[in-house]
C-alpha cells in the first residue's frame, strides 16, 4: 500500500493519521500500518530504526527526542528525510502522554493537533538541516571517540581473562561439527548481504543462526533458523513457531532480559550463560560446538554501529573476534564484491558460443544437408562447363 500523502498548500504541510506511540521503536515498528503517524521517543534516531519505519510505510515521525544530538553523526533522520517522510523533531515528552494512542492527529508543519487541540509541537527537520547537524556532528566526533575507546579498555582490562576460558554449551540437538555456521542479525545491509549469500547457504548449507529479529531476517528469504539466540525481545511469534532451537542469552552476573517473555510464551528453551552481546555469543556458541567457518551477516563492527545500538564501547566483540581468529568471516558489504560487471571478454565469448551453436545445429540438420549437396552439384556442374569450353 502506497504512503498516503501530506496534503500541501502553498505555505504549510499538512499530515493526518492514526497516531501509533511507542517508547521502543523496534517494538513499535511492528504494530504500525501503512498511513500511520509514529510517536517515538528515540535519542540519536538509529538509521537500522529508521529503515524499519520507513519500510513500515508511516505517513509521518514526531520524535520527542532530538534525532541528532551532535554526539556523532547517526543516519537515521537523513534516510527518513530523503524517503519523503515528515519528521517533526524533539517534540518533548509530553506528547508521549499528550496524544492518546490510536488517535487521529494532524500535523501543520510542527504542530500536533488532536481535533482542534493543540498537543505540543517540534521543529520539522529539513534535508539541508540535517545535513549541518551531521557536519558539527563529524568536527566533535573525536570526544565521542576517545570515550569509546576508553570505556572499551576498561572492560578488556576486565574481561580479558575470561576471553579463552572455556564455556557449558547447552545440549542442542542441531549438529555444528564440520558444518559452517551462518549468524544473522538484523543490522545495517542484512538484506543486500543474505541475497548476495543465496547460492552460498544452497552449497554449504550452513547453520542458521538467527539473533533475535535475525531470524526473521532469514524467514525473509525463506531459509528456516535452526537456532535463535538472544533476549527475544524483536523475535516474531512466526519465528518462535518455526521450530528453531531457542536460546536464551543469560549474562554472569544473573542477568536474564526476555525470561519473562519466554515464561509467558510458554516455549521450551535452553540458557546459555556468558558475559557479551548476544551476537557475540552466537559466534561463540557456533566456535565451540565445533564449526569450522562462521559467516556473521548484519553484526555490529564499527564504532557509529555501536553508538546506535546505545553501546558505549565495545570489549565483548573485540574479544569475540580476538578468540574466534580467521574461523569468523564478516559478510558486510558482500553483496558489492559480487556485484556483476559485464566485460568485453565475456560478452565475445557468449556471442561466439552462440555462432557455434548455430553452426552445429544447421550442420546436423536435414534441410541444410541438402542445400549443401545441391551446392556442390552446382560447383561440379559449373566447372565441367568451364572445363568443356576450353
Amino acid at each position: 500500500m502506497a504512503r498516503k500523502n501530506p496534503t500541501r498548500t502553498a505555505q504549510t504541510t499538512v499530515v493526518t493519521g492514526t497516531a501509533k506511540i511507542g517508547p521502543r521503536t523496534k517494538d513499535l515498528v511492528k504494530r504500525l500500518q501503512p498511513g500511520d503517524i509514529a510517536v517515538i521517543n528515540h535519542k540519536d534516531l538509529d538509521r537500522v530504526a529508521a529503515e524499519g519505519l520507513i519500510g513500515a510505510d508511516v505517513a509521518a515521525i514526531v520524535n520527542a527526542a532530538p534525532s541528532i544530538s551532535g554526539r556523532y553523526p547517526n543516519q537515521g533522520p537523513i534516510r527518513v528525510v530523503q524517503a519523503g517522510i515528515p519528521l517533526v523533531d524533539a517534540a518533548g515528552p509530553s506528547v508521549m502522554e499528550g496524544i492518546p494512542d490510536g488517535a487521529v492527529i494532524r500535523i501543520v508543519e510542527g504542530d500536533i493537533f488532536v481535533g482542534d487541540h493543540l498537543v505540543g509541537g517540534g521543529a520539522r527537520m529539513t534535508l539541508g538541516g540535517i545535513e549541518r547537524s551531521m557536519d558539527e556532528a563529524r568536527s566533535t566526533i573525536g570526544v565521542e571517540l576517545e570515550k569509546f575507546a576508553v570505556n572499551t579498555l576498561e572492560y578488556i582490562q576486565r574481561e580479558a581473562s575470561l576471553t579463552f576460558e572455556p564455556v557449558n554449551l547447552p545440549p542442542l540437538h542441531t549438529h555444528f561439527e564440520g558444518r559452517h555456521a551462518l549468524v544473522v542479525v538484523r543490522g545495517h545491509d542484512y538484506r543486500s548481504d543474505l541475497a548476495a549469500l543465496r547460492p552460498y547457504i544452497r552449497e554449504f548449507r550452513p547453520v542458521l543462526i538467527g539473533v533475535d529479529g535475525g531470524a526473521d531476517a532469514l524467514l525473509e528469504i525463506g531459509r528456516k533458523p535452526d537456532i535463535i539466540i538472544g533476549d527475544f525481545d524483536s523475535v516474531s511469534e512466526k519465528a518462535l513457531a518455526s521450530g528453531a532451537e531457542l536460546v536464551h542469552h543469560v549474562h554472569l552476573d544473573g542477568r536474564a532480559p526476555g525470561r519473562e517473555q519466554l515464561a509467558e510464551w510458554g516455549v521450551p528453551y535452553h540458557e546459555f550463560v556468558i558475559d557479551g552481546t548476544s551476537e557475540d555469543v552466537a559466534m561463540i556458541l557456533a566456535f565451540e560446538a565445533g564449526s569450522p567457518l562462521i559467516v556473521a551477516v548484519g553484526t555490529h563492527a564499527t564504532m557509529v554501529e555501536f553508538l546506535d545500538k546505545g553501546r558505549p564501547g565495545m570489549s565483548s566483540t573485540f574479544l569475540t573476534r580476538l578468540r574466534l581468529g580467521p574461523v569468523l568471516v564478516d559478510a558486510k558489504g558482500v553483496n558489492r564484491l559480487y556485484e556483476s560487471r559485464v566485460r568485453r571478454r565475456d560478452l565475445l565469448l557468449l556471442v561466439v558460443a552462440a555462432i557455434l551453436t548455430i553452426l552445429a545445429m544447421s550442420i546436423v540438420s536435414q534441410p541444410l544437408q541438402v542445400y549443401l549437396r545441391g551446392l556442390l552439384l552446382t560447383i561440379d556442374d559449373l566447372w565441367d562447363t568451364i572445363r568443356s569450353a576450353f
